[in-house]
């Protein structure tokens, strides 16, 4: 081979040596497991396969990665398990060419801690000689088939007679002094794992057990026994097996009962001590403590009471008790009632609770008491009468109502009618409205429960009960506090808004949902009104009604100290029309009722002046001036639904004439009426469309909500009216109804007394009628001062007919009656002047109607009379007339027009120098006559009569 075949042959032989090395990798294998306790042998090996005939000298172990024995001769490595040894085991080999293997796979090794065991001793406390201990030893696992072994100190405990175990207990019977010491346990068991650990030492005191002595006991107590009475010994020691002895009075009892009964009759001392085992083995305790029996020769009587000791109530319960005082001890006691039957006893506690449940209940009762076995009884207390009576019921009030608003005062009173002088005290229920719960309320000495600002939450139902001591009244009846938001006035008029003066109308007020207390005040255009009588019990009548009365009303309510209010009402207009107003409302249309967008024209119209008038209308927000106005006219171009309202005339000084509703309506359909109406008229309606399609005339007519007739024509008519025919009126046709309209009804008024025909001649004629008055009372003073009685000229009915003249003036026929009476210190005369009027031939021909005023003054001067002995109130020394002519508007009939004429005659004195006017007035009042005929209504004759009244003369 050359020298270049040498590297190439070295080259192939290490190609070789890896590939053998990389085919060669070491398994570790575990024994006993993989996961072990502690304690434990635990081999592992290290199994290295393949590698030809290549021996392996070394191992290498590592532990989580790391080298814990890096050069090992053997393949197996073997060690005693313990919790810090778990973890991930590997191996590697290596060759004695010095090749190494690769590393093996990570085996996880678990090392586990042994059960623990925990020892319990019983009893838990330091014992005595010969008593019996219990040690039980516990090991945590979940394993049951352990077999326990018990130390103490590092010695292995042998069973025997008082050593036994009974599965996990050691039991020590006749615990010695030498069983001190520090005990231990555990188990071991033939499965994985096979023991467990070591318990802690618990430690054992064992000592000599001291010798006892017993405590005697008395029943009952030793210085409460009564001579002849039973009385049971009790000696108590600790243990069993005892037999006991008792010394009492120099006596000796044996028994093998703790208890000795003995009955005395005389003080003695006892004492007592107990024995167990026999023989060398026997223990007694010490004598117990001497204890003196104290015997009373005197019986007991018990004091029977009661409480209350006065009246009990029916509902009750009243207490009973037999006192026989704390120093006499336990006893039972028994009861007695007298009936008619013989004496019922009952047993029971002391003290005795007897249920009233009625009168019947009440009595005479006893009581005794008894104790021991051998019953030892008193003596009977004295009697008690029990006085029974039925119990009064409380009743619960409310201010102000039971209905009360929110932020109000409310006083809750309790009263109980009891005729006694005991004071009661009050306790309050209040099932609140809310709740499923009842809230007492603790206060229980107060007669009224205020609530100074109620709220929701105090709504419910409230009963109070009555307290005298221990007697309790019955409760009252609930009362249901109701509680609302703010309190709301609501107004309202009856019999109508619209009234005619002189008639009358009441405004009520009224609280929504309560009525109870309250006091009202009223407002009139905002302005509070004073007259509060009128307002009292929340009604505000007018009677008789006048036009001032008229405006918008609203009103308040109060009640409580302190005062709470409600809110102001809504408005309530109230309406009063004159029976003659002196200004109009003239409406054009003239209807109550229009089509919106139709215009509608207003004036107010005053006989004399309309300036100074103006429109006003009230609708449902406010009332304010017409929205066009000029002068005394308003115009409304388009009506519309908010046009709606009262309009009226207003002054200047806030005076209110002829109001008049008007209803601007958005349907088709309104009906046109003439409100008001005259008893005896004729009431015509028209239903009208906003179309005029003649073909739609049929309609019905409504009156209060009931129809009263269906037409054809659209127009229904009501002859002669009355007051029954007063309402709300509308119509219904096929294209709707209109809306309601109020149509009053007006008496009607009685004719004036008119004068018919007045022109100028008649003037001439009554200025020759003044005169002759005037002549004729001159002559009537005159014959007054000479104290001359007028004479009169009986009549066939034998009164005094007046003396008649007749006077003669043109064509005017004038009869003067005069009929002078004199009547204590006051003269009056009558005049009745007839004037009879001759009537035109000429149809045509009309009368002039006067309209002006005319004045007549005739004076007349009459000289006093000197005598001191007459009078000096003397006639008048001035006369005067004046004659008033007033004119009433022309009447639609034929004829000429009829007027008011008045005569007013004064006269004036003067009285020593000085002018007064006198008391003496003569009125003469024309009256008018007619004829009847074709030409009635112009006057044929006047008569005028003249009243004179003289009032008392004021003396100089």
């Amino acid at each position: 081979m050359g020298s270049g075949a040498l590297p190439l042959i070295l080259l192939m032989a290490l190609v070789q040596s890896g590939l053998t090395q990389d085919e060669v990798k070491p398994v570790v294998k575990v024994k006993p497991d993989q996961s072990v306790f502690s304690g434990e042998t635990v081999t592992l090996t290290c199994d290295i396969q393949g590698g030809g005939n290549t021996q392996w000298r070394y191992y290498s172990w590592f532990r989580d990665g790391k080298s814990v024995y890096p050069s090992s001769t053997t393949a197996e490595l073997s060690f005693t398990a313990g919790v810090s040894l778990s973890g991930e085991y590997s191996c590697r080999g290596e060759r004695s060419d010095s090749h190494t293997s690769d590393i093996s796979a990570a085996v996880t090794m678990t090392v586990s801690a042994l059960p623990t065991s925990t020892v319990t001793v019983t009893p838990d406390r330091s014992v005595f000689t010969g008593e019996t201990v219990n040690l039980k030893c516990e090991i945590k696992s979940d394993h049951s088939d352990w077999r326990y072994e018990w130390y103490k100190g590092s010695v292995m405990l042998q069973m025997s007679e008082r050593y036994t175990v009974d599965r996990d207990t050691l039991t020590i019977r006749g615990a010695a002094e030498s069983d001190r010491g520090q005990f231990t346990c555990g188990g071991r068991r033939d499965g994985r794992p096979n023991s467990s650990q070591s318990s802690s030492a618990v430690s054992l005191s064992v000592t000599e057990k001291p010798k006892p002595k017993p405590v005697l006991t008395v029943k009952p107590e030793p210085s409460q026994i009564f001579r002849g009475e039973t009385v049971t010994l009790t000696c108590a020691v600790q243990g069993e097996g005892w037999t006991y002895r008792w010394r009492c009075d120099g006596k000796l009892h044996k028994s093998n009962e703790k208890e000795l009964k003995i009955t005395v009759d005389h003080t003695q001392m006892c004492r007592c001590y107990s024995c167990r085992g026999s023989g060398s083995g026997s223990v007694c305790s010490h004598w117990s403590n001497e204890v003196t029996l104290t015997v009373s020769d005197l019986k007991p009587k018990p004091e029977l009471t009661s409480d209350p000791a006065g009246v009990a109530l029916t509902g009750n319960t009243v207490t009973l008790t037999c006192g026989m005082g704390p120093s006499t001890g336990h006893w039972d006691f028994y009861w007695y009632k007298h009936t008619l039957n013989p004496e019922t006893e009952k047993t029971d506690t002391n003290p005795y609770r007897l249920k009233i449940d009625s009168v019947s209940d009440g009595g005479q009762y006893w009581c005794r008491a008894g104790r021991g076995k051998a019953v030892y009884y008193t003596q009977y207390s004295d009697a008690l009468w029990v006085n029974v009576t039925v119990s009064p019921k409380a009743v619960v009030t409310v201010r102000p109502d039971e209905r009360v608003f929110r932020g109000e005062t409310v006083t809750l009173r309790c009263d109980i009618k009891w005729g006694g002088d005991t004071e009661w005290t009050y306790r309050w229920e209040i099932e609140e409205t809310n709740s499923r719960y009842k809230n007492t309320d603790g206060r229980t000495s107060t007669q009224e429960l205020i609530i100074s600002s109620v709220e929701d939450i105090h709504s419910g139902k409230y009963t109070c009960t009555g307290q005298m001591k221990t007697q309790l009244s019955q409760r009252s009846d609930a009362v249901t506090l109701t509680v609302s938001a703010g309190a709301q006035a609501v107004v309202r008029v009856s019999p109508q808004p619209w009234l005619t003066e002189g008639e009358s109308g009441t405004l009520i007020c009224e609280v929504s949902g309560s009525s109870k207390g309250w006091t009202f005040s009223w407002f009139r255009d905002h302005d509070h009104l004073s007259d509060s009588s009128r307002g009292a019990g929340g009604s505000y009548t007018l009677s008789p009604a006048s036009l001032q009365h008229t405006g918008v009303y609203t009103c308040r309510a109060e009640r409580g100290r302190p005062a709470y209010h409600t809110h102001n009402s809504s408005t309530q207009p109230l309406w009063v029309t004159g029976v003659s107003a002196s200004v109009s409302l003239v409406i054009n249309p003239s209807r109550s009722q229009h089509f919106s967008s139709d215009s509608l024209a207003l004036s107010c119209e005053d006989q004399s002046n309309s300036a100074g008038w103006t429109v006003r209308r009230y609708t449902d927000k406010d009332t304010k001036t017409c929205s066009v106005q000029t002068g005394s006219s308003c115009v409304i171009d388009s009506l519309s639904s908010s046009d709606t309202g009262v309009y009226w005339c207003e002054s200047e000084s806030g005076e209110k004439r002829h109001p008049r509703n008007i209803t601007a309506h958005d349907g088709e359909v309104i009906v046109s009426s003439v409100d008001p109406v005259i008893e005896g008229e004729t009431l015509t309606l028209h239903c009208l469309h906003r179309s005029t399609n003649p073909s739609i005339l049929s309609a019905g007519f409504y009156k209060d909500g009931s129809l009263i007739q269906n037409q054809t024509t659209g127009e229904m008519s009501i002859t002669t009216v009355s007051k029954s025919h007063e309402g709300f009126y509308y119509c219904k046709t096929e294209r709707g109804a209109s809306p309601r309209s109020w149509i009053s009804v007006r008496a009607r008024q009685s004719p004036s007394l008119l004068v018919v025909g007045v022109c100028v001649g008649l003037s001439v004629c009554l200025l020759f009628f003044i005169s002759l008055v005037l002549l004729w009372r001159h002559k009537h003073k005159k014959d007054q001062q000479r104290n001359v009685q007028p004479t009169s000229v009986p009549n066939p009915s034998g009164g005094s007919r007046a003396e008649t003249s007749p006077l003669q003036s043109d064509s005017d026929h004038i009869n003067n009656d005069v009929t002078p009476v004199n009547s204590g210190n006051k003269d009056v005369t009558y005049s009745e002047v007839t004037a009879k009027k001759k009537r035109s031939v000429d149809k045509d021909n009309t009368m002039a109607e006067p309209n002006n005023v005319m004045y007549s003054e005739v004076g007349s001067r009459v000289k006093k009379c000197k005598t001191k002995d007459i009078n000096t109130a003397g006639p008048s020394d001035l006369t005067y007339a004046q004659i008033n002519i007033q004119d009433k508007k022309k009447s639609k009939s034929k004829g000429a027009g009829i007027g008011d004429f008045l005569i007013e005659m004064k006269s004036k004195e003067k009285r020593r120098g000085k002018s007064s006017e006198s008391g003496d007035t003569l009125y003469s009042e024309l009256k008018h006559g007619t004829d009847g005929g074709a030409d009635a209504g112009v006057a044929d004759a006047t008569y005028a009569q003249v009243f004179k009244k003289k009032a008392h003369k004021t003396r100089p």
